[in-house]
């Protein structure tokens, strides 16, 4: 079936999209294949250099409190970037030249700076420039970082989302009488949110991530470095690298699939509102049949 989106394939578009899936799958085969037979080859299969992750000691001692560390700067970063972003996107909107030049001057510089460089910076500067102590300057360097780089990111996912909403409903707010304010904390937000969701949770992704690159540059005591006391002491770098990616591909995917849910809830709960929402594709379909049948019906009647 066809939408406003996509022609629906035919018979030689299904075809050949069916032979390219099988040759991609062998082909990713063949490559798993390839990487198995080299780990063996260079014994990283062995079972005493992956012993180390079936017993306590491995997780208690080295990984989970360093994914601990990982967690919670990644969760400082979200929670304070979050509303920053939010508030120079709309900043960034702003009818007073005053406020939205110098919002657009901070949100395009901080972007256009690696997020590692801003971590360095932050380290110099809260080592020569303040009383934190040792202990804690890698983690207050990590967030700090995060927080310039990701809230200049989320200020313009805020700014496209909310620009993305019909005219409508801030004409219509006007004509009701509302301010400005009013308008964008009542009707816009509300209505953005679900619209921003996605660019948000994939954000939010790229925050715990990033905060491995603390772990290696600033000594963070972050999942990624706890890795590394852990191989250096069981000499297992290998196993250790693939136990540490698989964990950050568990933690993103219950991030993501969390969004998902909230998502489909907060759409649900719009819908039950009267909320104006973008449509759906089942939306768009359905209202495309209801159409046919419309015209065909009003054909077959003279």
């Amino acid at each position: 079936m066809s939408s406003v989106l996509y022609d629906a394939p035919g018979p030689r578009a299904k075809r050949r999209n069916v032979l390219l899936s099988v040759v991609f799958v062998l082909l990713l085969a063949l490559l798993l294949w390839w990487v198995w037979q080299k780990m063996d080859d260079k014994g990283q299969l062995k079972w005493a250099l992956w012993q180390p992750f079936t017993t306590s000691e491995a997780w208690t001692t080295y990984l989970l409190p360093g994914l601990g560390n990982t967690l919670k700067a990644a969760a400082l970063a979200m929670v304070i970037a979050l509303p920053l972003g939010a508030v120079f996107g709309i900043a960034r909107m702003s009818d007073h030249a005053w406020i939205r030049i110098p919002a657009g001057a901070v949100v395009e510089f901080f972007r256009a700076i690696p997020v590692l460089l801003l971590m360095v910076f932050a380290m110099e500067f809260y080592v020569r420039s303040t009383d934190v102590g040792s202990d804690e300057r890698p983690l207050y360097a990590v967030v700090t970082g995060l927080v310039l780089y990701n809230a200049s990111v989320l200020a313009e996912v805020v700014r496209a989302g909310i620009l993305a909403l019909p005219k409508g409903q801030t004409e219509a707010a006007y004509a009701i009488g509302l301010r400005k304010g009013q308008t964008m904390t009542g009707i816009l937000l509300p209505q953005a949110v679900t619209v921003m969701l996605p660019a948000i949770v994939s954000q939010l992704v790229v925050i715990v991530k990033d905060t491995a690159l603390g772990g290696v540059m600033l000594q963070f005591t972050d999942l990624l470095n706890a890795r590394g006391t852990l191989a250096a002491n069981y000499a297992n770098v290998i196993p250790s690298f693939i136990v540490v990616a698989v964990v950050f591909i568990v933690l993103n995917l219950i991030l993501t699939t969390f969004a998902s849910w909230l998502e489909r809830r907060l759409r649900r709960s719009k819908r039950g509102t009267g909320a104006i929402l973008g449509p759906d594709i089942d939306d768009i379909n359905a209202g495309e049949v209801a159409g046919t049948f419309a015209t065909g019906a009003g054909g077959a009647n003279p």
